[in-house]
């Protein structure tokens, strides 16, 4: 049954929040009507932070990170080692792994992993980039540090076939976090000692 609504100002903004990834209509209508109990000035507040976001904010010209400038905070960092890359999905992996405190290298965010059934190819992915990075001379080790799914692995696989006749280790976060976790998921000890302990990945093959 078509749920019906007193305002039409209501259903287009019930319509607009459930838009959002895991929101649904009963919770989009729940967000709907908290916002009408809100002062004006928090509610235009929320819009313009929203569109402020979109509009204004900026992908690291070195590792894709979000930021506010052409260069990232990390990526710009003096003491950061710059012959370390940790390579993540997205920016969520990054938060998670700057919270553990035991990475002190950069980072480079692919946008996604590899998978056939969303229609993300490699061609979606930050991967060429990478490969650049890798032939600059400038990077030593590449940590693989994808979520432990199939498609992590699989994105995994691609990007050591494509760094393989380039003088780098690539290395693969240590199985502490467990098969087909997350990332952003995994406490910070867990995490922290998988980067601590990662292995060479080409090893991981031979299992």
């Amino acid at each position: 049954m078509t749920q019906k609504y007193p305002s039409a100002l209501l259903e287009n903004a019930v319509n607009e929040y459930s838009k959002l990834p895991g929101i649904g209509r009963k919770t989009a209508l729940r967000l709907a009507l908290h916002s009408l109990k809100r002062t004006v000035e928090d509610v235009q507040n929320f819009g313009r932070a929203v569109v402020e976001l979109r509009e204004q904010v900026h992908y690291c010209r070195v590792c894709h990170n979000i930021c506010d400038e052409e260069v990232c905070e990390i990526c710009s960092d003096p003491r950061r080692d710059e012959s370390l890359v940790c390579v993540v999905e997205n920016i969520r992996e990054v938060m998670a792994i700057e919270n553990t405190g035991q990475y002190r290298g950069l980072y480079h965010i692919l946008g996604g992993i590899i998978s056939p059934m969303d229609g993300i190819g490699p061609g979606d992915l930050q991967i060429a980039d990478l490969v650049e990075r890798a032939k600059s001379g400038k990077v030593k080790e590449i940590i693989l540090a994808l979520s432990t799914t199939m498609e992590g692995d699989t994105t995994n696989f691609y990007i050591y076939r494509k760094l393989q006749d380039i003088d780098v280790k690539l290395s693969i976060l240590a199985r502490g976090v467990a098969i087909g976790d997350e990332i952003e998921y995994a406490d910070e000890i867990t995490l922290g000692r998988s980067i601590l302990n990662r292995t060479k990945f080409s090893d991981t093959l031979k299992l």
